[in-house]
Order: structure tokens, then C-alpha cells, then sequence
């Protein structure tokens, strides 16, 4: 009986992994399809423009602070699924946060999407969605770039002032 037994724990943790890889999909076909947030922010605290030259991504990223929280947030562009989807999932996941905490954030984020060997991302909820993209570097440029836009404005001393973000 052991094998069957065996059998059957290792059928239901394939299960159970594809469960997970078809909710992840799902959110990020969610999230394409009806982007959170897309639209004009004006007037904005900080406007960043991000350009992925290898899919031909193009966002801008604009935020309005209310002291050191990010009070609104809304994104504009054209993009890839992989792209618009995470930036959707980036300012629902920002929005309300301090500066420091989107900062915090987006260090977690880059890690779930560029290392193999980053703890599970269970405490990201919606965000750990994006931890299928490492399976396939060419996108990983793809779902960073609102990220990477985003912790340029934030880190900026005069956020009306920011080159283009590229992720070349």
C-alpha cells in the first residue's frame, strides 16, 4: 500500500500546483483585461515614464503624495499582458502605503521575480501571481518595469524632474 499511497501525494501535489499556476493566470488575465487604476492623474506629484525596448512596453507612472503615503496612483501606456497586468497589481498592492513601505515592496517584488531561490510569496497575496514570470526571463523586464518606474519616482529629491526608466 505505500506506493499507491505515494502515488497519490505525489498526484496531489501536482494538482495542487497547477491549481495554484491556473489561479495565478487567472489573476493576471484578470488584471490585463481590466487594468485597476489606468488612466490620467492630474494633477500629479510625480510622473515617470518606463520603456521596456525589448517588448516595446511603454508606461507612465503618476502618483500623488499626501506627506510621505501615496495617497493616488494611476498608470497610462501600452504593453504587454505580463506588463499591463503587473502594473495594475502594483498600484492596488501601493496605494496607501508610505514611501518607505512601496520602497520595501519593490525590493520583495524584484526578488520574487529575479531569484530562484526567494521564499514563498504567500504574504504578497495577489502579487505573488507574478512568480510564474521568473520561468521565463525575457518577461521578467516586462512585469518590472512599472516597479522599477514607480522606485524611480519615489526615490527621486525632485520628482517633476525624472529621466525615461528603461529596463535595458
Amino acid at each position: 500500500m505505500p506506493p499507491a499511497s505515494n502515488a497519490r501525494a505525489r498526484y496531489s501535489l501536482k494538482t495542487a500546483a497547477m491549481e495554484i499556476n491556473d489561479l495565478y493566470r487567472d489573476v493576471i488575465l484578470d488584471h490585463n483585461r481590466r487594468p485597476r487604476n489606468f488612466g490620467a492623474l492630474e494633477p500629479a506629484d510625480a510622473s515617470v515614464e518606463g520603456f521596456n525596448p525589448m517588448c516595446g512596453d511603454r508606461l507612465t507612472v503618476r502618483l500623488k503624495m499626501n506627506d510621505d503615503k501615496i495617497s493616488d496612483i494611476r498608470f497610462e501606456g501600452q504593453g504587454c499582458a505580463i506588463s499591463t497586468a503587473s502594473a495594475s497589481l502594483m498600484t492596488e498592492a501601493v496605494k496607501g502605503r508610505t514611501r518607505a513601505d512601496a520602497l520595501r515592496l519593490f525590493d520583495r517584488v524584484h526578488e520574487l521575480l529575479t531569484d530562484d531561490a526567494a521564499p514563498p510569496a504567500d504574504e504578497l497575496g495577489k502579487l505573488a501571481a507574478l512568480s510564474g514570470v521568473r520561468e521565463y526571463p525575457a518577461r521578467v523586464k516586462c512585469a518590472s518595469l512599472c516597479w522599477h518606474t514607480l522606485a524611480s519616482a519615489l526615490r527621486s529629491s525632485d520628482p517633476h524632474v525624472l529621466p525615461t526608466v528603461t529596463t535595458e
